[in-house]
């Protein structure tokens, strides 16, 4: 199997490219949205002008933050203007008054959550840590839409009595890493103490995980290694190996295998069945982040690291696909890994 390339500035062109492209598509798009009334029937654009396109609202956000991260990390990107076009459409200001009133309807209560809403927090953070003006534009005229999300955070999880550990959309493990680090990014003390305490409520605790139950059909993303991605942040690193040790008792014998070997994809003109391209990305994301998190001497590192070659290189290949339902959002997965 052929390794991936680097994220190199060619990678990064073609990565934008295929963003731009994406939040060009209007159609086709899979709405989460609760109809009242006849009033409410509307196409995607009405209700979400500034993430109406990519196929679902939080694709289109994590495209958005695609964008933000390669003309942060690539100065000389070619599509950088268009980029800042792009940007300054979506994030005008009746464009972001629109989404945050969209929020305040009645049955907007769990909108995108949680999802959608760690991902407007990931990218409002990557705009929040870029240093040129415009930048700082972009980041200032999104807070609003980010303050909103993040007081929804806080509302949210002390009512969150119990983790979803599935790896789809819903995962819990995932929101909370995405929530921290733009809480960690934009110095918001509050929201920082309850997504780490919400971390070790539900997850200090647990032990010998059921990972051979993984890869489920649809998954995206690892229940197991998402919930080490998350502990990595919130605890040491000799707390973090002790705590490893526990969860996957097997880890340093690779096992159980099916977590060390890249799922499958037999189709990839299915929305769900590709998702599994997104599922060795995001396994390669955690397995990087797992092997930094470690003791140098600890011989799981390069277990770690070797597993994330594999996956990278097998999610790499969903990549060559033009069909839609992959494209829409595989790329934003390919570069949390080849970042990590």
């Amino acid at each position: 199997m052929r390794a991936p390339p680097a994220l190199d500035p060619q990678t990064a062109s073609r990565f934008a490219a295929l963003a731009l492209a994406n939040l060009a598509r209007e159609f086709p798009h899979k709405l989460d949205h609760v109809i009242d009334g006849e009033r409410d029937v509307v196409a995607p654009r009405a209700l979400h002008p500034a993430f109406h396109a990519s196929y679902d609202w939080h694709s289109c956000v994590h495209m958005h933050w695609l964008l933000a991260r390669l003309r942060g990390r690539f100065p000389d990107l070619p599509q950088r203007a268009e980029i800042d076009a792009v940007f300054a459409r979506h994030f005008a200001p009746d464009a972001i008054a629109a989404e945050v009133a969209y929020l305040a309807r009645p049955s907007s209560g769990s909108f995108e959550r949680p999802y959608g809403w760690a991902w407007l927090l990931r990218l409002a953070a990557e705009l929040r840590a870029a240093e040129d003006a415009a930048a700082q534009r972009f980041a200032a005229a999104l807070a609003p839409l980010a303050d909103a999300f993040a007081a929804r955070f806080l509302a949210f999880l002390p009512r969150a009595r119990y983790p979803v550990r599935y790896g789809m959309h819903g995962n819990g493990a995932f929101a909370l890493v995405l929530a921290l680090d733009y809480a960690r990014t934009a110095r918001d003390a509050a929201l920082a103490a309850a997504c780490e305490a919400k971390a070790l409520e539900w997850f200090a605790d647990d032990r010998d995980a059921p990972a051979r139950w993984e890869p489920s059909g649809a998954d995206f993303l690892s229940p197991v290694l998402v919930e080490a991605e998350l502990m990595r942040r919130v605890l040491d690193t000799a707390r973090f190996a002790l705590w490893l040790r526990d969860f996957l008792p097997g880890f340093a014998e690779s096992q159980p295998a099916t977590l060390f070997a890249p799922a499958e994809v037999v189709d990839r003109a299915d929305p769900q069945l590709v998702h599994l391209d997104g599922l060795n990305l995001s396994r390669a994301w955690c397995l990087r982040g797992i092997a930094r998190a470690l003791p140098r001497d600890d011989p799981r590192a390069g277990i770690a690291r070797a597993a994330a070659q594999r996956h990278l290189a097998a999610g790499w290949q969903g990549l060559a696909s033009d069909a839609f339902v992959g494209v829409h959002w595989l790329a934003t997965f390919a570069l949390l890994a080849l970042e990590a």
